[in-house]
């Protein structure tokens, strides 16, 4: 083949007209992910996104929006149970999920502000750095 991916850019959520206040809330708040600013010929658009590691996740307004409660991105994290505690504590209930214990994924899932699933995950190769 003449052409290759070398990974993933960002992941877009859908959410609804005005999500912009509870957006920066629950992903720079909850989760303190940097805001990025979005190149001004987007701006119009509304919606707002955020820097994820090296990947970003870009919030957007659809109009006729319907949240995503089986499709999800998965990102990983570090002190899985720190962040567990950290969403629960600020009002964001998380569902545990031990699915994939034996394969030393731990993980949970939450909803964003919007009834968006996400999902958390950590392996044992990443829980001990």
């Amino acid at each position: 083949m003449l052409f290759s991916f070398t990974g993933i850019d960002h992941v877009q959520l859908a959410a609804p007209e005005g999500c912009e206040t509870a957006a920066r809330s629950f992903f720079s708040g909850a989760l303190g992910w940097p805001e990025l600013p979005k190149p001004e010929p987007l701006r119009q658009r509304g919606g707002v996104w955020f820097q994820c590691g090296v990947q970003q996740v870009h919030i957007g307004v659809q109009r006729d929006f319907v949240p995503a409660t089986k499709a999800h991105p998965a990102f990983t994290v570090r002190h899985i149970e720190a962040l567990a505690k950290h969403l629960t504590d600020a009002g964001y209930p998380v569902t545990l999920d031990d699915a994939r214990d034996d394969e030393g994924v731990r993980r949970f899932f939450v909803n964003d502000p919007f009834g968006n699933r996400l999902e958390f995950m950590e392996t044992n190769s990443s829980a001990a750095d």
